[in-house]
């Protein structure tokens, strides 16, 4: 995907790429030393550092950066966590690479992308969990306790318990475990990122 997306963007005039890495842990000192004006980030990356913590890490400290994440999961939350994190846009991998050459030239001159925001899917019906559930699920799937998980988000362990009440009583599920297998052996959460 990287040489693709290098040969795409030279090929198409205006753009230079001064630097690939395949850590996101390296992303914020590349930036100090090379100053890019756009830097396409991928999700996942090797040593299971995230993109995600690195976008956000840029932003905090190079502003005027433009940051693309990518991702070749079919992840519900990763789009709004992008935006969260301070990207400008959010493409999947699976968009051509003429696409991803538009979507870099948007965001140059100011603009955001990020696709349509998407309900999950489930046995008893469409489940709209919230910023926070979804916080809570993402958590849930890498097999943290109720206590772990009120440390994580700073809350108490009975809002946690309220959070998977309120889950559950969404999804129809009966156990949570059962909501964590379902997310993760549908690929709707990615537990490592």
């Amino acid at each position: 995907m990287c040489d693709s997306l290098t040969y795409a963007l030279t090929q198409a005039g205006g753009f230079s790429v001064v630097g690939r890495w395949p850590c996101a842990a390296q992303a914020e000192l590349y930036c100090e030393r090379l100053r890019p004006d756009l830097v396409l980030m991928d999700v996942c990356t090797e040593g299971n550092a995230s993109g995600l913590d690195a976008a956000t890490a840029i932003r905090g400290r190079f502003p005027d950066i433009k940051i693309i994440v990518m991702s070749g999961f079919d992840e519900i939350s990763y789009a709004p966590r992008a935006r969260e994190a301070g990207a400008h846009a959010f493409v999947f991998k699976s968009k051509s690479l003429d696409y991803f050459v538009e979507v870099a030239r948007g965001v140059i001159e100011g603009r955001t992308y990020y696709p349509e925001a998407r309900t999950i899917p489930m046995p008893m019906g469409e489940a709209p969990l919230t910023e926070r559930e979804m916080e809570v699920l993402r958590l849930l799937c890498r097999h943290m306790t109720g206590k772990e998980i009120a440390e994580e988000l700073y809350i108490s362990e009975n809002t946690v318990k309220y959070h998977k009440s309120n889950m559950l009583a969404k999804t129809g599920f009966s156990k949570t475990v059962d909501l964590a297998f379902y997310m993760i052996s549908n690929g709707w959460i990615n537990p490592n990122f």
